[in-house]
């Protein structure tokens, strides 16, 4: 049984290493143990799902992840769930979980776009000029 697990997860590293091959990204490797960020809707099936990375703290990845048009600004849009999760509420998005934290992606039918998004990266200026 562990052998089987192993050789799941060797897989999908493989799979998130050729993603991050393919959009000449660095690969970061994740722990099922972490958290993502995700909206209730992914679990619904509806299209696009979305993702974005910024810089990870505590025990989280980084990833944000929400299905539809309209990313909310409510602050229960996004539900902490554990990486080992995702597979039950939606598994085509656990190949583009390698990219480094400044990427986004979008998936919806057979559409894929992967790209950087500097302002990831920069925090935003909350102090008063």
């Amino acid at each position: 049984m562990a052998v089987g697990r192993h050789k799941k997860n060797m897989d999908l590293t493989n799979k998130q290493k050729s993603i991050c091959h393919k959009y000449n990204a660095k690969f970061w490797a994740l722990s099922e143990n972490l958290k993502v960020g995700i909206s209730t809707n992914v679990k619904l099936g509806i299209e696009p799902i979305n993702g974005l990375r910024i810089l990870p703290e505590g025990d989280t990845t980084g990833w944000y992840i929400w299905a539809g048009e309209e990313l909310l600004q409510d602050d229960d849009f996004f539900l902490p769930l554990h990486v080992e999760h995702i597979k039950d509420w939606c598994p085509k998005v656990l190949k583009f979980l390698g990219l480094p934290p400044g990427y986004r992606f979008l998936i919806a039918n057979n559409y894929e776009d992967v790209w950087y998004d500097a302002s990831l990266l920069c925090p935003e200026n909350t102090e008063d000029a």
